[in-house]
C-alpha cells in the first residue's frame, strides 16, 4: 500500500463505520466504490474482498455499541445471521465467477433501487410488534437468505435491506432494527470475505487501515443514532441522495469499461 493511499483509506473507513453506526448499513454499498476510487484499489474482486472485511469488523464493533444501549434484539438478529449467512456463501460463490466490470455495473444497478427504496418515509417508532410465533419467525429466516444472496452476490453488508425487512417482518422499533441487523451485517460480511479470502481477493493492508477509521467512525455514527432515534426521514433522504450519486458514478465507470 503507498502512502498517497493512507489518508484516504482512514477517511473512507471512516465515513463507511459511520454509516454503520448511525444507520446500520451503508456499509459495502459505499465501501466498495471508495476502495475502487478514492483508495485506488484497481481490481474490482480485491475491492469487493476487502470492503467486506472491513464492513464485518466495523459492524461488530457498531454492534457492541448498541448492544450496551439496549438496540439489539439477539432472537432476531441470529435467525438473520444464520439465515442470511447461507444466501452468503451461495451468493459470494456465484460473484466471483463473473466478470468484475460487469459485477459492478450490477452493483451500480442495485444502488439505485436501494436508493429509490430509501425515498420512501418509514413508519415512526412506536409500531406494534407482533408477538414471536411460527409465522413471523419463518418471514424472517426467508427474507434474511434472500438478503444473505444478495449481500455475497453484490459483496454488500445488506444492511438496507435488513433494517426494513426486521421492521416489516416484526414491527420493532427502527432503532432496534439498526442494532440488531448490525450482527447479521457483520456475519453477511465475514462470510463473503471468507470466500473471497481463500481466492486471494484481500488487501490485508487496505484492511488494516479502513478498519482503523472505521472504528472511530461507527462510535460517532452510534452516538448520533441514540440521539435520531424518532423522525429519521431527512437523515433517509440525505444518505439517498448520497447512495444515487454514488451509484451514477459506479455506472457510469463500469458502463464506460464495458463498452470501450
Amino acid at each position: 500500500m503507498t502512502a498517497i493511499a493512507f489518508a484516504p483509506a482512514l477517511a473512507s473507513g471512516g465515513a463507511v463505520g459511520f454509516s454503520l453506526g448511525l444507520i446500520g448499513g451503508g456499509g459495502s454499498i459505499l465501501a466498495t466504490p471508495l476502495l475502487l476510487y478514492v483508495v485506488g484499489v484497481a481490481q474490482p474482486h480485491v475491492a469487493i474482498g476487502t470492503g467486506a472485511l472491513a464492513v464485518a469488523v466495523n459492524a461488530f464493533v457498531a454492534l457492541a455499541g448498541h448492544a450496551r444501549a439496549g438496540n439489539v434484539r439477539w432472537l432476531y438478529a441470529g435467525m438473520f445471521a444464520a439465515a442470511g449467512t447461507l444466501g452468503a456463501f451461495a451468493g459470494s460463490s456465484i460473484g466471483k465467477v463473473i466478470d468484475g466490470q460487469r459485477l459492478l455495473f450490477f452493483f451500480g444497478l442495485a444502488m439505485v433501487a436501494v436508493g429509490l427504496a430509501m425515498l420512501r418515509p418509514t413508519q415512526p417508532d412506536g409500531t406494534c410488534e407482533r408477538e414471536t410465533d411460527l409465522k413471523t419467525c419463518s418471514g424472517v429466516i426467508a427474507v434474511a437468505f434472500v438478503v444473505g444472496a444478495a449481500s455475497g452476490f453484490f459483496g454488500i453488508g445488506g444492511g438496507f435491506l435488513i433494517v426494513p425487512g426486521l421492521v416489516l417482518a416484526t414491527g420493532i422499533p427502527m432503532i432496534h432494527a439498526v442494532g440488531s441487523s448490525l450482527f447479521a451485517v457483520g456475519c453477511f460480511g465475514l462470510a463473503t470475505a471468507l470466500n473471497y479470502a481463500w481466492s486471494g481477493y484481500v488487501d490485508w493492508s487496505v484492511a488494516g487501515y479502513f478498519i482503523a477509521g472505521g472504528i472511530v467512525g461507527g462510535l460517532f455514527g452510534m452516538l448520533l443514532a441514540n440521539h435520531l432515534s424518532r423522525g429519521k426521514n431527512l437523515l433517509r433522504y440525505v444518505f439517498s441522495a448520497i447512495v444515487l450519486i454514488v451509484a451514477a458514478y459506479v455506472l457510469y465507470r463500469s458502463g464506460h469499461a464495458l463498452i470501450g
